[in-house]
């Protein structure tokens, strides 16, 4: 079965407004298009700490307190440069630092990255188009103008592990590499339950119905602002009937016959391993 995940809440405290000393020495979780300032040494990755950005060289954006975590302060931020860090400074793409750092400090960088490129596709009102301000008691932006108000974006999708006696469906999206092939996922669209997306997307997708519906698992997925909710389903009915745009081919697998499936930091593939766990002969 599924290993209970710590909770990112065991070391982490989230806050919006810093109650440390000042010059404190903090975490700064700073991001460039989508990638994040590692501090590279032999023993693997941290996250650069310092009193301020600007002790690390750096010109920042607007800057997020997130809180502390293992008591540490923390700030999310975003800056243009690059030329010039420090030695052992560098950019690392976040999603190829997992399993390099604590997981829940992984799951706490998403948090930061999301953040700030919330804040940066939201300077301005989208209603009266005034420049925004950040509210004092929230992650929220607010416009001093309409008195608007736009809280971080999160999109959920569902993901789906459809099994046929022993048999799982995988399916093979256009934008996949390497042969590679996945599970049925898709955004949950206005007006639908999850229960209900699992069930469009299926069929959109794949052509086949499915019952039994239960949850199985969620995860934060920053790439860049999503939430996976991940559900079990029993195919019910129908041929596999793929639909050419988002995937080009689909079929059923045996648990010891998987083709190449998606990388440990994604929830597919820890769904995959329940199924091969609990289905292998």
């Amino acid at each position: 079965m599924l290993a209970p995940r710590e909770s990112i809440y065991t070391h982490y405290i989230p806050a919006y407004v810093p109650d440390h000393e000042a010059g404190a020495s903090a975490y700064w979780f700073i991001s460039r298009a989508g990638s994040l300032l590692i501090m590279e040494h032999e023993d693997g990755v941290e996250i650069t700490a310092a009193a301020s950005a600007e002790e690390l060289g750096l010109v920042t954006g607007r800057t997020h307190y997130l809180g502390t975590w293992k008591g540490v302060p923390c700030y999310a931020a975003s800056t243009e440069t690059e030329a010039g860090l420090a030695e052992g400074l560098a950019f690392h793409p976040l999603r190829s630092l997992y399993g390099k750092m604590d997981e829940g400090l992984f799951h706490l960088a998403g948090r930061a990255v999301q953040l700030v490129a919330w804040g940066l596709t939201h300077r301005f009102c989208g209603t009266c188009g005034t420049e925004t301000v950040p509210s004092p008691k929230e992650h929220a932006m607010l416009c001093p103008a309409c008195g608007s108000v736009s809280f971080p974006r999160l999109a959920p999708a569902v993901i789906t592990v459809i099994l046929k006696e022993r048999q799982v469906l995988l399916a093979r999206a256009k934008h996949f590499t390497n042969n590679m092939y996945g599970l049925i996922a898709g955004f949950v669209e206005p007006g639908e339950t999850l229960e209900d997306c699992v069930r469009r997307e299926t069929k959109e997708e794949v052509g086949i119905t499915v019952t039994n519906l239960r949850y199985f698992d969620s995860q934060q997925w920053p790439f860049p602002h999503s939430i996976m909710i991940g559900f079990i389903a029993d195919y019910e009915s129908g041929d596999i009937q793929v639909d050419g745009e988002e995937i080009v081919d689909a079929q059923w697998f045996d648990p010891d016959r998987l083709p190449v499936i998606p990388s440990p930091v994604s929830i597919a593939r820890k769904m995959l391993d329940w199924y091969v766990e609990e289905y292998s002969s």
